[in-house]
């Protein structure tokens, strides 16, 4: 977004990539259906930012919202829908067509792709690379990092660049996961239910709530509802999952109520929740109790203790929290400390849930990246 902002402003760039082919988390996030961004109110949308560059990233998204990006993909032939939930897709659901036909764009306006060209820092106020024709520099006007934070870094953002950019003096949070998984060390009756989705339930942690769709893993627990509330369990904040969100404590306990006879407890406990997955949970993480009362069972799986080992690596996560800190941010999304540089994406210190918030703000910050570097070869 960086670039194709500079070169529709007329000015001669350079796109340096580490890796052999463009984009390559952009295709891995449409890898089951490219979630650009979702129909909301703007100012409800940028509220979804936290972390200290939240205000800066916050200002991207009212300049360049939902529906400004559903326009720039229509703008490239992408034929969008909106699903029931708001979000937005392209009606293929995949990547690939939408990246091609951007990359034809900024070649037609004059951008030049180097590929396994990895930044390493600056020699001689150059930026250095190192290339497959050996060490490379080029002095530019403007500099604009994308460098992305350190999930998925076999798709090449590693976070390598903390070390030169702290080295730099340019102030740093350190990263950590977000929209990440939870380790849970299930007991062995778990292990049927490992790949098993947990569906018509509401997940709370801290001021953070879900009602999505999760999934049990021999490692622990994922998918979109935990990622949902996946901040303030990272912070410390107790979980708790309500089995029934559709039916009230006294309705439950009625359930609960019903002679058991000669069921087993299991068979028993899936008459009342109506789930076997449902059941596995409320066994493993409410504790035994066979001769509860009634009400205590419907007080167990209206408010069932979601019990983890902390979160999973940062290599498995979505996305990532910290990075560059707001204090060392100018307009512009500016690197303070080093003069003609500008940083945007997941390297900034933020974080938001899926559900097309990251694309949505990674565009954002490229294209506020973008403008500002112009602005200042105008001024040059």
């Amino acid at each position: 977004m960086a670039a194709e902002t500079l070169a529709g402003a007329g000015h001669p760039v350079v796109i340096a990539d580490a890796m052999p082919s463009p984009a390559r988390k952009f295709l891995m996030a449409g890898k089951s259906g490219l979630n650009l961004t979702k129909a909301e109110d703007p100012a409800a949308f940028a509220a979804r930012i936290t972390g200290s560059a939240a205000p800066h990233v916050q200002a991207a998204l009212m300049d360049f919202g939902p529906d400004q990006v559903a326009e720039w993909a229509e703008g490239l032939g992408i034929t969008l829908f909106r699903g029931s939930t708001g979000r937005v897709f392209p009606v293929g659901m995949k990547a690939s067509p939408l990246l091609r036909a951007w990359l034809a764009r900024l070649e037609s306006r004059g951008a030049v792709l180097r590929r396994r060209w990895r930044w390493t820092g600056w020699l001689d106020g150059g930026a250095r690379f190192e290339t497959p024709e050996g060490p490379r520099v080029i002095s530019a006007g403007v500099t604009v990092l994308a460098l992305g934070g350190a999930s998925w870094p076999r798709l090449g953002s590693d976070g390598a660049w903390i070390n030169v950019l702290a080295g730099a003096a340019v102030p740093i949070t350190p990263l950590a996961p977000a929209n990440m998984g939870f380790r849970v060390d299930w007991h062995p009756a778990m292990a049927r239910q490992f790949g098993q989705p947990v569906k018509g339930t509401a997940l709370r942690a801290g001021t953070l709530a879900s009602r999505g769709e999760w999934v049990i893993t021999p490692a622990g627990i994922e998918g979109g509802a935990i990622y949902e509330i996946a901040a303030a369990l990272r912070a410390g904040a107790g979980g708790t999952v309500d089995l029934a969100p559709d039916v009230d404590t006294g309705a439950l306990a009625a359930r609960f109520g019903k002679s058991r006879g000669s069921l087993s407890l299991g068979n028993w406990l899936r008459r009342c929740l109506g789930d076997p997955v449902k059941v596995a949970l409320l066994l493993e993480w409410g504790g035994p109790a066979p001769t509860a009362s009634p009400a205590d069972w419907a007080a167990r799986a209206k408010a069932l203790p979601l019990r983890h080992a902390g979160p999973l690596g940062l290599a498995r996560a979505i996305s990532s929290a910290g990075g560059i800190a707001g204090h060392g941010l100018g307009p512009g999304f500016a690197l303070t400390a080093l003069r003609g540089t500008y940083a945007a994406g997941e390297m900034l210190d933020w974080e938001a849930p899926t559900g097309g918030y990251l694309l949505s703000a990674c565009l954002a910050t490229g294209r506020a990246a973008g403008l500002a570097a112009a602005a200042e070869l105008a001024r040059a």
